[in-house]
């Protein structure tokens, strides 16, 4: 490839002429890499800035345009798309003074005379809009402030502050009319009311400002804010967590893009901020005056905003930060037993998301010498209290233990393998108190679950496990202890032939989970505890049939999913993907399962009742009971107990709910297509796929304007256009595209979406696959998007082979693709005519294609061939008189002279060619005389 600047400018300058913008970014990026002179830099900037400016990224047209008039401050075209860009970025002032500079230099200059009247009627609308909203905001403000007025009107004037504070002109005005005190005061107000009206208009504020959010950060101090969020009211509590959240983001990513327009200030980097925030809230993990509620909301918010959003990001000091300045705390937390040991006050939820957090921390670690560092901390704290005065000590020492088990396992299970805990634990599980019995019998459970613990316990724990299961006279203990023997009897996993107990053991286990989970008078913790057992049991095929089979259990799991306890979400979702069978099975090549019989190796067996027709009988059983209202009550989670593989869990299930068409209508009225919509980023990438997949199946059948109204439509093209790539199935490709080609036939502006999100050289890409149902379902989504200009545009090029593909398809004989590709030359030649003259340049056969369409015994592809033969005709005469001279003129006549009612569109087209040939002199008709030959 060429690496001289002016030869690779040129190249982009082509691209960008013939509608690839993309190929013309990438061409002006290198030579700006390889380019050392600043003039020729200029210029490279000024172009890739039109770059960015096509493809949406204002931010970067406008940097690029600054960077060119940094070398040329009497660059105009440079300065026209910085002024382009800051218009679209919202920065009027600035804007309206380069397009005015512009306008200076050139007066003539139309297009700059048009930005100039916008940006002028822009700027006169803003002031007007400021002016009613700064006598609305002073309005409220009067009516907050003043003591006498009635409540309920105050309570009105706060609810029409948080309005406002949504709008940016509102935002604004409460800004600089010194709001933030009145909402100080509102804040110290211990009424509920305003408490709460005062954080929702503090989003407002803060939602995308970072200027904003540093100083209200300053003003009114992590402590109070803090203090809020740590308060008793649950209500309060979760509205300061979602206010900390939005100024986090707003610290964090204030200076991408698409908060960039609103925010002109040039801040210094808010890391100091940021810090002060994790340390506030690192304090208040053990801190004994802050709430249950208030604490789960702490961790929440370091669970989310701690570790690193990708492992391709390099940098995870704040990781490492928090472990040194926080993990100790956290471990407090993690260490407390409610009943019997002084701590802070916990929720049924807090423990669960102290493991998630540790987990998170655990694997954002980089090397070996960080994940020793937090293993030695870990084991430091345990040893501690393990050997401290006491049993208090040593039990706050196993709950720690149990806690890391549920979280980084492999750090629990070192802190397990510790001198004398796992004795420990064995003893404690025979003692008379039942607290210490439950945490010694829940970390047996945990270490149960690990595969390097299971078969110790499997020797020296079922005894003990069984004998508390029986004799046990406490019910919170025997369902614990039967979860522990669940687990270790579903060692074999889905494999039939691997059972850890006798022959329907299992079921009468799974028989008294079911019964605990509809017992109402238990606690919902251990009702819990009824579901994680059938999570592990539901690997057998015949506890599955029983489960869905019980529609008492069924609806207890599904009230559980919807109430406050979270941490029943991972079990639920485990026992759903093991109804459903969604997890993924690896069918072995049958040669290695003769050659593991002849070795005598052990091979897995499937359960009869794992078959595809069981499996869609319970599907359909579970529709019936309402598991798509659980999912969505799932998925409306804000904890960290909804995890990443939870989610997984979630997206699984859910496809497997779409599987069967005559389903997704079901799915699609309850909900579950708007509850996919966040599965697809925040998950494992396995669950994105799965959940991308299963929005896909739902696009293709569904009317995609209902299933997802108003603008949730455009976040479904993002997913659809992540699965056209190769580490997906060709069924997901494939899938992928009939959910795109259906959405890109709806409107100009979802085409529009399509493009911005680079699917369209994917399509392309997809339309040379040699499986011919993928090469029908990318040429049929060619079809649709080929209505946009911007498509259209890229047929122009003469460098490449877009537009003989489509020719050469139109002969193929797979005739959905001749109907796609046909199409898409009937759409692309009448809407550009240009495109006409290159048809025969394209193949030698490009007439005898044309003519095999005018013939086709389908209809469809008759009237495809007759469009194309009037846009070829209508565009170059030259053309008509070749189309003339051959035998399309003959078949043209009799296609006219149809007299059948299905066929009269191809007849009138027909008769419009001829006509038109007539028109030319090209033939003559029978009345009158012509050059050419006659019409028969």
């Amino acid at each position: 490839m060429t690496q001289d600047p002016s030869a690779l400018r040129e190249e982009g300058n082509n691209l960008f002429k013939s509608g690839d913008v993309q190929g013309a970014l990438c061409c002006y990026t290198k030579a700006l890499k390889v380019s050392e002179c600043d003039s020729e830099n200029a210029v490279l900037y000024r172009n890739r800035s039109a770059c960015y400016l096509k493809l949406e990224e204002y931010s970067k047209a406008e940097a690029d345009a600054t960077k060119a008039l940094d070398t040329d401050q009497g660059d105009i075209k440079a300065r026209f798309r910085r002024a382009q860009a800051l218009h679209k970025l919202g920065r009027l002032d600035q804007a309206f003074l380069d397009a005015q500079k512009c306008s200076q230099l050139e007066p003539k200059n139309k297009a700059f005379q048009e930005l100039l009247r916008q940006l002028s009627a822009q700027i006169q609308q803003k002031a007007v809009q400021l002016s009613s909203t700064d006598s609305r905001v002073q309005q409220m403000f009067k009516l907050l402030l003043d003591n006498s007025a009635q409540t309920s009107d105050r309570q009105k004037a706060a609810q029409n502050l948080v309005v406002l504070s949504r709008e940016d002109a509102g935002a604004e005005q409460i800004f600089r009319n010194d709001g933030v005190k009145l909402l100080q005061r509102l804040l110290e107000s211990q009424q509920e009311e305003f408490v709460l009206s005062a954080l929702r208009t503090l989003v407002g504020l803060c939602t995308g400002h970072q200027s904003r959010t540093m100083a209200i950060v300053n003003e009114l101090g992590m402590d109070r804010l803090c203090g809020v969020m740590g308060s008793g009211a649950s209500t309060v509590s979760l509205s300061a967590c979602h206010l900390l959240q939005v100024m986090f983001e707003a610290l964090t990513e204030g200076m991408k893009k698409d908060v960039r327009g609103k925010d002109e200030a040039i801040l210094p980097e808010p890391s100091r901020e940021l810090r002060s925030m994790l340390r506030h809230l690192i304090d208040m993990l053990a801190a004994s005056n802050v709430s249950g509620s208030g604490r789960d909301s702490a961790i929440n918010l370091l669970v989310k905003q701690v570790p690193r959003k990708s492992q391709k990001h390099p940098d995870n000091s704040l990781t490492l930060w928090v472990i040194d300045n926080g993990l100790k705390k956290i471990l407090e937390v993690a260490g407390t037993v409610p009943e019997i040991t002084d701590g802070p006050p916990l929720t049924d939820n807090t423990l669960m998301s102290c493991s998630v957090l540790l987990n998170k921390l655990y694997d954002d670690l980089k090397s070996d010498k960080e994940r020793e560092n937090f293993n030695m901390l870990c084991e430091e704290y345990v040893q501690h209290h393990f050997r401290g005065p006491g049993l208090e000590s040593k039990l706050r020492a196993i709950q720690t233990v149990s806690v890391l088990l549920q979280g980084p396992s492999d750090v629990g299970n070192r802190t397990l393998e510790m001198s004398g805990i796992m004795d420990a634990v064995i003893s404690l599980c025979a003692s008379e108190n039942i607290t210490h019995q439950q945490v010694a019998v829940e970390t047996l459970i945990h270490a149960a679950g690990k595969a390097k613990r299971a078969s110790f316990i499997t020797a020296n724990g079922v005894a003990l496990l069984k004998d508390l299961y029986k004799k046990s006279e406490n019910e919170q203990i025997r369902v614990r202890a039967l979860v522990g023997l669940c687990k270790l009897g579903s060692a074999g996993g889905t494999d039939f032939s691997m059972k850890q107990f006798a022959e329907g053991s299992t079921l009468k286990l799974a028989k008294q989970c079911r019964k605990w989970l509809c017992n109402d008078s238990l606690p919902p913790n251990s009702r819990r505890w009824a579901i994680e057992g059938l999570a592990y049991l539901t690997f057998d095929a015949d506890v599955k049939e029983d489960l869905v089979d019980d529609k008492n259990a069924l609806q207890a799991m599904f009230q559980l999913a919807k109430s406050e306890d979270k941490t029943v979400l991972f079990a639920i979702g485990s026992t759903l993907v093991n109804c459903t069978n969604s997890y993924d099975i690896e069918k072995p090549d049958p040669q290695m399962v003769e050659l593991a019989k002849y070795a005598k190796q052990h091979v897995p067996e499937e359960h009869p009742k794992d078959a595809q027709s069981f499996v869609e009988k319970r599907v359909v059983k579970l529709l019936e009971a309402g598991v798509v209202s659980a999912l969505v009550c799932m998925v409306k989670q804000e904890s960290p107990a909804l995890t990443e593989t939870c989610r997984e869990c979630i997206a699984r299930v859910f496809l497997a709910l779409v599987e069967r068409q005559e389903d997704r209508g079901m799915v699609v009225a309850q909900g579950g297509g708007k509850a996919l919509l966040p599965l697809v980023s925040e998950s494992t990438d396995v669950g994105k796929i799965k959940a991308a997949q299963a929005l896909a199946k739902i696009t293709i059948t569904s009317n995609p304007e209902i299933a997802f109204p108003g603008e949730r439509v455009y976040e479904v093209v993002r997913p659809l256009a992540s699965l056209l790539a190769l580490d997906c199935s060709l069924l997901q490709n494939f899938e992928a595209l009939m959910a795109l080609t259906n959405l890109a036939g709806i409107s100009d502006r979802l085409r529009q979406k399509i493009i911005k999100e680079k699917a369209v050289p994917k399509v392309e890409g997809y339309m040379f696959e040699e499986h011919d149902l993928v090469r029908a379902a990318a040429t049929e989504c060619m079809c649709n998007l080929i209505l946009s200009p911007e498509v259209q545009k890229l047929y122009l090029a003469t460098d490449s082979d877009r537009l003989k593909l489509l020719v050469l398809y139109s002969g193929e004989d797979d005739e959905r693709l001749r109907k796609a590709a046909a199409g898409t030359l009937a759409v692309l030649t009448g809407e550009m005519p240009e495109v006409c003259a290159r048809i025969p340049s394209t193949t030698s056969h490009w007439l005898e294609i044309l003519q095999a369409l005018l013939l086709s015994e389908s209809q469809d592809l008759r009237h495809r061939g007759v469009v194309i033969t009037l846009n070829l005709m209508q565009a170059e005469r030259s053309l008509a008189e070749k189309l003339m001279e051959s035998e399309a003129l003959e078949i043209l006549s009799v296609l006219a002279k149809a007299t059948d009612a299905s066929q009269a569109s191809v007849g009138r087209a027909a008769q419009r060619c001829l006509d038109l040939a007539l028109e030319y002199g090209l033939i003559r008709s029978n009345d009158g005389e012509a050059n050419g030959k006659s019409a028969p």
